[in-house]
């Protein structure tokens, strides 16, 4: 079987991202995912994304990891966008769906602005803290992130008993300015450091912005630049959450399965 894939980059979050409006990818074959992920015997990618039809919407977007697993993705959400306007499903404007449910986004000036879902609050680990932003996610403030052991900790906190037994991602956060911050992240699901990650710079913004009543967070990562805005509410929440940055395609391809 051949399959048509296109391949996708958000701040250098990248995606194998595949049309599969007529459903014909077999999503329960998680090897095969996993092979084409695979930088040595396969495309090469930090997740894989189909595009599929769903009533109510203008597309539903099906995320892997690389190893199969599922969740939010907030860089391969920007990226789905940016596939299903290059397929003419949307133009400017669009309301899709996802896992952690529905999700609106624009397109401007070249940059994709997506509507992430309300966040409850931040709870406070000891000196570090934890978000879900559709996915879950450690925060630790440090000094020097780019020097910043990003492996070797991340995946000790990623595998730590707390957050057994699906554990968690790990974003380390350095202020570099009094509204950005540089985040690097231990993606799970990718078991090593990615450069970049939606969902862990929007909870690493909101945590270094909760004591604040709105904000724009400029970030950088080793991938590329974003900004996170929001709202916060009165009961430690945020709303109106959005992630802005570029979504771009690299290449596209066929490959036999």
């Amino acid at each position: 079987m051949e399959i048509t894939f296109y391949k996708y980059q958000g701040t250098g979050n990248d995606f194998v991202m595949i049309d599969d409006r007529s459903e014909s990818f077999d999503v329960s074959d998680l090897k095969l995912i996993s092979k084409l992920c695979d930088r040595k015997f396969g495309i090469g990618a930090d997740g894989l994304i189909l595009i599929r039809d769903h009533v109510g919407y203008d597309f539903e977007m099906i995320y892997f990891n690389a190893d199969g697993t599922q969740s939010m993705c907030g860089n391969g959400a920007r990226c789905a966008v940016a596939f299903s306007a290059f397929l003419g499903i949307v133009k400017k404007k669009t309301k899709f769906l996802a896992i952690d449910g529905p999700h609106e986004a624009s397109i401007k000036e070249g940059l994709v602005q997506l509507l992430m879902g309300d966040v409850q609050g931040i709870e406070e680990k000891a000196e570090d803290f934890f978000v879900n932003t559709g996915s879950p996610h450690h925060i630790r403030l440090v000094e020097n992130v780019e020097a910043y052991p990003v492996f070797a900790e991340g995946k000790n906190i990623r595998y730590d008993n707390s957050y057994s037994p699906a554990g968690t991602n790990v974003n380390f956060v350095e202020q570099v300015a009094a509204d950005e911050i540089f985040v690097r992240t231990y993606e799970r699901g990718v078991e090593n450091e990615t450069l970049s990650c939606g969902t862990g710079v929007t909870a690493a913004a909101l945590v270094f912005g909760k004591d604040r009543n709105s904000a724009e967070i400029k970030i950088n990562t080793l991938g590329g630049k974003l900004s996170v805005k929001f709202t916060s509410k009165a009961n430690g929440g945020f709303t109106d959450i959005w992630l802005i940055g570029p979504a771009q395609q690299v290449f596209s391809g066929k490959i036999n399965i």
